[in-house]
């Protein structure tokens, strides 16, 4: 498919996977108990709701439970401008739950209430082909290939947008709890590698995925293997490096004073990077533009890490650029 039928498709991005509650803490009762606060979650539909406050056209393909944290999910993914006409409800199973414990140095623990959770019945009849062909950009994760039913969706949607000439955007997402084996998870993730143009991945997946501790030496046995033209590593508070056949550029990390938590960073930062394909087209960069796509992306992730949750309350464009220029 040639740039300027991609150009014409009314979708920039459609993103594909989870959908659920997270559970943060939010302080203590009078008896000394926890308190959490039910915030919309889910590492897909961050990623839209930043491009929408970008202004960029979303649309969600995934499964929640029809009950009232399904009823939840479903009006904030509206309430932000995310297309809902790919999302499913399930009868029977209950929408996926997420306990977020934030540490001290403001990175997180999970624990996942999801033995099964509705995100995991989606199902390949539940998958709206025409939506994925009307996308630009097709974004997926691994938390979508955990079980057989949902990895079966997940491949077909793959091939959907292979064949309508999409761009694939892939986060691993590592949450090794939500495995049966980490050689399982492993065998998943390097199948999404197959299938993407676009890879975003975190310092210690990196490592976890090639057993070695330097980056540099990490993203080049994955550039050996599976030749992907653009690669995001990121790096928490050291920042982020972007890698292609000719270049790799590092951006120092923004530092907030006021942090919270870094719930939604990783995916803001992805969010940002595909915000700057669908602006400036996709090609081959050079250096100037890949530092300009990290600083804009380090921007908005270092913001989200100052606020609670991540769908509701994704920074707005001038936000990030006054703190980027």
């Amino acid at each position: 498919m040639s740039r300027e039928e991609i150009s014409l498709k009314p979708y920039d991005v459609t993103a594909l996977g989870e959908l659920l509650i997270d559970f943060t803490e939010n302080g203590f009762s009078s008896q000394g108990n926890p308190i959490f606060e039910a915030n919309p979650g889910g590492a897909p539909c961050n990623v839209l709701a930043m491009l929408n406050r970008l202004e960029h056209k979303t649309a969600f393909i995934g499964k929640i439970g029809k009950d009232m944290f399904g009823d939840q999910l479903e009006s904030a993914l509206k309430e932000v401008g995310i297309d809902t006409r790919g999302l499913r409800r399930d009868e029977t199973v209950h929408t996926t739950l997420a306990f977020v414990h934030t540490l001290a140095d403001g990175d997180r623990e999970f624990s996942f209430y999801r033995n099964p959770g509705a995100d995991m019945m989606l199902s390949e009849a539940d998958i709206d082909e025409d939506l994925i062909a009307s996308s630009k950009i097709f974004h997926f994760g691994s938390l979508s290939m955990t079980d057989e039913i949902c990895r079966k969706a997940t491949r077909k949607a793959i091939k959907i947008a292979e064949e309508s000439g999409a761009l694939l955007s892939f986060d691993p997402n590592l949450r090794e709890p939500l495995w049966h084996s980490l050689s399982e998870a492993k065998r998943e993730i390097l199948y999404g590698m197959e299938h993407c143009h676009v890879l975003k991945i975190s310092d210690n997946e990196i490592q976890w995925l090639t057993g070695l501790e330097d980056f540099d030496e990490g993203i080049a046995v994955l550039q050996q293997r599976f030749h992907i033209p653009l690669i995001l590593l990121s790096l928490g508070k050291e920042g982020s490096r972007a890698y292609t056949n000719n270049f790799c550029v590092s951006k120092a990390a923004y530092s907030q004073e006021h942090t919270i938590e870094t719930t939604g960073a990783g995916d803001t930062f992805c969010a940002c990077i595909l915000h700057y394909i669908l602006t400036h087209g996709w090609k081959e960069y050079e250096e100037k533009e890949l530092g300009e796509m990290l600083s804009f992306a380090n921007a908005a992730a270092s913001i989200i890490t100052t606020r609670k949750g991540a769908l509701r309350v994704m920074p707005r464009k001038e936000e990030i650029l006054c703190l980027c220029n």
